[in-house]
């Protein structure tokens, strides 16, 4: 591998999606887990999770949260 290629990244999280009743209205709740060290977080909506997930993959952010690792080896993303 050239030392100038990066190295792909990986994220892997179990993710929870729940419809709650808020103020009388229906809403989507999620929350992430990272199965590296079992943290966990919370999202009160979907639009707040997409965020989270765009601002983690984004290509200048090369320190995202505890999600991220070496894929597992038979799982190696394209």
């Amino acid at each position: 591998m050239s030392r100038n290629k990066k190295k792909p990244r990986y994220f892997s999280y179990l993710l929870r999606l729940w419809e709650t009743d808020d103020g009388g209205r229906r809403v989507w709740r999620a929350s992430i887990e990272f199965p590296a060290n079992g943290e966990r977080r919370g999202f009160a909506s979907l639009a707040d999770l997409f965020l989270y997930l765009e601002h983690e993959t984004a290509a200048e952010n090369h320190q995202p949260a505890s999600a991220v690792c070496d894929p597992p080896p038979d799982q190696t993303p394209d």
